[in-house]
């Protein structure tokens, strides 16, 4: 049957499909598990994995055995989610949610081991936390990060727990791999995050998921405010507005309509 697969896929294909599998899977695979999809030669599925991990556009993940998508590939994912075309509408439906909220409204995409803001748009308000596109702020004491997270395995939230440093940003971080387990199981369950100024003091953030095609997230949604202004109650008032304007950037990205 592998036989049969293989003779269907062109030579000059086989590293793109490679990627179109480990994209579709959205958590870290082997190149075994690919090549359940594809039935190339062990041999093949193994130097086509060799390539691209040397090339950058792939990367072993923690436990040295699952590949997860290199700083070539995150590279070209961020810009054909940037596009010109895609890059207006997606700021116009920022500056609306900006506009209902009153706040910094931002689109971060995860990295290897942090989220980076890709997108944002200012609140009019003269005091403000400044956090300009590219910035990269840790998984474990952000609204966005532990949103993405939540939508790992147990698995492969331990181990992520179990290689980094918890540095205490603020008295609020979470530092306590079985405290941070158990809020990254509630955000799962809500389907929110908070930061409860966890980051910064004196500042909250609420983030929401951006999913693509196959309900995995692809990217979050988050506001960030100061104390002085409002506070977690009223943060949480915003989850309609926050929720709807997620799905708008995603199907402009998928290109559905909802229905």
């Amino acid at each position: 049957m592998g036989d049969d697969k293989t003779a269907t896929i062109p030579t000059n294909l086989r590293l793109l499909m490679v990627i179109e599998e480990i994209a579709r899977a959205g958590v870290p695979v082997t190149p075994t598990e690919v090549n359940a999809e594809l039935g190339l030669p062990k041999p093949t599925i193994h130097r086509l994995f060799s390539t691209l991990e040397e090339e950058g556009f792939l990367q072993r993940d923690l436990d040295g055995r699952a590949y997860s998508p290199g700083p070539r590939l995150r590279t070209m994912a961020s810009g054909i989610i940037s596009s010109r075309r895609i890059r207006s509408v997606r700021q116009a439906i920022l500056k609306r949610l900006s506009r209902q909220i009153g706040e910094t409204c931002n689109i971060a995409m995860p990295e290897r081991d942090a989220m980076a803001y890709l997108e944002r748009v200012e609140t009019e308000w003269p005091l403000r936390i400044q956090l300009p596109i590219g910035t990269r702020v840790p998984f474990y004491c952000t609204a966005s990060g532990k949103m993405y997270l939540s939508t790992l395995a147990r698995s492969h939230v331990i181990k992520y727990l179990e290689n980094t440093e918890l540095t205490a940003r603020t008295p609020n971080t979470l530092t306590d791999h079985d405290a941070l387990l158990e809020e990254i199981r509630e955000i799962r369950k809500q389907g929110y995050s908070l930061d409860r100024e966890e980051f910064m003091s004196d500042m909250i953030a609420l983030a929401v998921p951006i999913l693509d095609q196959n309900d995995r997230l692809m990217a979050t949604l988050a506001f960030h405010a100061p104390t002085q202004r409002i506070k977690i109650d009223q943060a949480l008032g915003y989850l309609d507005e926050m929720r709807s304007a997620a799905r708008d950037l995603s199907e402009l990205v998928t290109g559905s309509d909802g229905d």
